[in-house]
């Protein structure tokens, strides 16, 4: 189960990943296409006026893809932002159960935020609502994987207050602590 969760987690990064490059690529080929048109204006000739509809739809559509999907594995990571000067105080005993209501907390939160992105993902495959640039996406998709990277980040949570409730470090502790110590 864990290599399977894992596996989970690491696909979603690698898409995560794969958003961030592609939002660069189509940004460079923008920048690549104007730079050429200039040349061709200087030169005397006609310009080309190379153009990708919607980037900017499409860029917002990967980024948030790109945030959402990334949310599981940068949490295992220790990568999200945590004030953890409360979580030293008191002993081992309380220090865990700060952590336990922290991490049911953040289930709640992450279990609110993907039944809403899902709900609307859901009215608007319905609807058949669409975006408003030159090229009219269908708007399920790009919520339909904001809903699955919220899916995937309560998937996390739940992992890690399975483990903390199972008395082991969750991985994000372990992650902080080996930073911390300077250890990999």
């Amino acid at each position: 189960m864990r290599k399977a969760l894992d596996g989970l987690y690491s696909s979603g990064l690698v898409l995560a990943c794969l958003a961030m490059v592609i939002i660069a690529a189509m940004v460079l080929t923008q920048i690549m296409g104007r730079v050429l048109d200039r040349a061709l204006v200087i030169f005397g000739a006609q310009p080309l006026g190379f153009t990708i509809p919607s980037l900017s739809d499409f860029g917002g559509f990967l980024f948030v893809a790109a945030a959402t999907l990334a949310l599981p594995a940068t949490l295992r990571a220790g990568g999200h932002v945590r004030v953890s000067l409360l979580l030293r105080v008191g002993g081992p005993w309380v220090q865990r159960s700060l952590m336990v209501l922290v991490l049911i907390a953040a289930l709640a939160l992450a279990g609110f935020a993907a039944w809403h992105s899902g709900a609307q993902a859901l009215d608007s495959w319905r609807f058949n609502s669409v975006s408003f640039g030159m090229v009219r996406v269908p708007l399920w998709i790009p919520q339909g994987v904001m809903t699955l990277g919220f899916v995937l980040l309560v998937v996390a949570v739940l992992d890690e207050l399975l483990a903390a409730l199972r008395g082991r470090d969750p991985a994000f502790q372990q992650a902080e602590e080996a930073r911390d110590s300077g250890g990999h």
